[in-house]
């Protein structure tokens, strides 16, 4: 299949705008068919729900050409069954499953010359969502709502090869204890960016953060679940209903304990015990897996035995195992990988 003239190999990660998306509205209590557009603008009243009250939900997966030449998409059916159940929480219509996966088969398929070639170390990636749609000017969920389906290509999320960032202990809390920490939903993430901003000002890359309850136990950051390796080669995650349960998380367990034969543990990880842990790793969509070499607490550093130099040797075999089911030259289990064309 020919493919876009472009310089994949120094493809940031960015917005890179393609021809084809997928929309389907809701309104009158059902979806509508669904079309294939080129239209990339929305059009809103000035009082839409989305606009008002922040109902809208997202997701994010890739597509990528695997070694045999084919366009795969990474277990969309779990994003779908999660935005399923953030649309419950913040009083929206679900978006079926069947058809989740539909839209997004036939947005990767219209396209397919903009799946990065195999060996480019770059992807397309896939963005549906959903916000709610009418105008609301009294505080309840909307009547309307639409969803869509984009696609990026996209580079490597870090260029030159993934380096041990350094986070920092945050004083802000992501979630509230009973609150959306577990859901993916665009309010969470604007919470987030005052965080950020100014830990990158401080000369960090991420924030860490705690439980909002009792400020002791490791939660994640702004946009991934943390992983963490014990000195005996134990996996372990942290467990807290506040956390968005990951995707590539998941993954990863899996790989651990059916690839790599190693013991795994979804388990409360409490501040504290952080400096007996060997690896540390942020694990999400973009990077797959990012690490970690240090974690500062006020101003108190936590070294990882890892080193600032590279990942970790379990780290860095997670995920060479998690990109190499995804690109076609180590078997994938069972339903994990969707074949596009």
């Amino acid at each position: 299949m020919e493919k876009k003239q472009m310089d994949w190999e120094n493809l940031g990660f960015g917005y890179v705008q393609t021809e084809k998306r997928y929309v389907s509205n809701y309104k009158d209590g059902k979806w509508d068919d669904g079309v294939i557009t080129e239209d990339a603008n929305i059009v809103l009243n000035e009082c839409a729900g989305v606009l008002q009250y922040s109902q809208s939900v997202f997701e994010g997966t890739k597509a990528y050409t695997t070694e045999g030449g084919h366009i795969v998409v990474f277990r969309p059916d779990l994003n779908a069954e999660r935005m399923i159940d953030s649309a419950k929480r913040l009083e929206m219509p679900a978006f079926p499953k069947d058809r989740f996966i539909d839209a997004i088969e036939k947005v990767v398929a219209a396209n397919a010359d903009y799946v990065p070639p195999y060996g480019s170390g770059a992807t397309l990636y896939i963005r549906p969502y959903m916000f709610g749609s009418n105008p609301v000017i009294g505080v309840k969920p909307a009547d309307e709502y639409q969803f869509r389906v984009f696609t990026t290509p996209v580079g490597p999320y870090f260029k030159g090869g993934a380096k041990p960032l350094t986070i920092r202990v945050s004083d802000f809390d992501r979630a509230a204890p009973r609150g959306t920490g577990h859901i993916k939903a665009g309010l969470n993430y604007a919470m987030s960016l005052h965080a950020i901003v100014t830990a990158h000002a401080e000369g960090y890359d991420e924030n860490l953060y705690l439980d909002p309850a009792t400020r002791t136990k490791v939660e994640e950051t702004g946009g991934a679940n943390f992983l963490f390796v014990t000195k005996d080669n134990k996996v372990v995650t942290p467990k807290s209903s506040s956390i968005l349960p990951s995707i590539t998380r998941r993954s990863l367990l899996y790989v651990a304990e059916h690839y790599l034969g190693l013991e795994v543990e979804e388990r409360e990880v409490y501040l504290d015990e952080l400096k007996d842990f060997a690896e540390c790793g942020l694990c999400g969509t973009a990077a797959v897996i990012s690490p970690v070499g240090k974690i500062v607490d006020h101003g108190k550093e936590i070294c990882f035995p890892s080193g600032m130099e590279k990942m970790g040797e379990t780290t860095q075999k997670l995920y060479e195992t998690l990109t190499g089911i995804q690109m076609g030259h180590i078997e994938a289990p069972e339903g994990w990988i969707y074949k596009v064309c």
